[in-house]
């Protein structure tokens, strides 16, 4: 299938790197960061008990869904006041929690086809999560990074890939999202008028009637090399 890129907008967490083992960490990190610091919290919230607080936040929030630092935020500051300790560690705790969050391993392939992506083609990052890829270290390889929480709205609304099109100065049909979430990144992308990319690292099986991937693959290198194939040349 051949039809022109002229850029890309990228997921990061599970398109990049995984995000269970950091979401497990995480837990962990903050638990220590908090005995050290507030022992009557960890007290209180053991990891078990703290990441059944963060769900809760997450429920009774709807409103922040597109705002995973505010939600954090949030979860940590009940903890606090449940505990009784000083709002004055609110932010501290979340300075904790968010350098252990960009702590990332990136997939085997991941990191080499990104640079040949870049390479070929502008590639912005659209997220629904937190993550900071200048602390990550891959800040020079993006055009911009556009998160939902700067959007005010999260993938798979049009808004947050049509804002990237526009920053992008680049039609919507000759842009391709590419991600690893069948909804939120794929046909979210295809309804929004972009090419959707599917990075189906586990063989998941497609369940969109109506709806296919533009293209598929099971690593980002096929994209890479998709790319080097029906290249579009351009200047940028």
């Amino acid at each position: 299938m051949n039809f022109p890129v002229l850029a890309i907008t990228l997921d990061l967490d599970d398109t990049l790197w995984p995000f269970a083992p950091i979401g497990a960490r995480l837990d962990q990190v903050l638990h220590d960061w908090m005995r050290a610091h507030s022992p009557a919290t960890a007290a209180m919230y053991p990891v078990e008990a703290m990441r059944e607080l963060r769900v809760r936040t997450w429920a009774d929030n709807p409103q922040l869904h597109h705002d995973l630092s505010e939600l954090r935020r949030l979860s940590l500051r009940e903890a606090l006041e449940r505990s009784g300790a000083s709002l004055d560690l609110l932010e501290p705790a979340f300075d904790a929690f968010y350098a252990a969050r960009n702590q990332v391993e990136f997939y085997p392939d991941a990191l080499a086809a990104l640079r040949r992506i870049a390479a070929r083609v502008p590639v912005a990052a659209l997220s629904n999560g937190n993550a900071d890829l200048a602390r990550i270290g891959i800040g020079e390889l993006f055009a911009f990074q556009l998160g939902a929480r700067e959007h005010g709205a999260a993938k798979p609304d049009p808004g947050i890939f049509h804002a990237a099109c526009a920053r992008l100065g680049v039609a919507h049909a000759q842009v391709m999202h590419v991600g690893d979430h069948a909804e939120m990144d794929v046909a979210g992308a295809i309804r929004a008028g972009l090419r959707g990319c599917w990075i189906n690292r586990e063989s998941h099986p497609w369940t969109h009637t109506g709806l296919q991937p533009d293209l598929q693959f099971d690593t980002l290198t096929g994209l890479a090399d998709w790319l080097d194939a029906n290249a579009t040349v351009h200047p940028h």
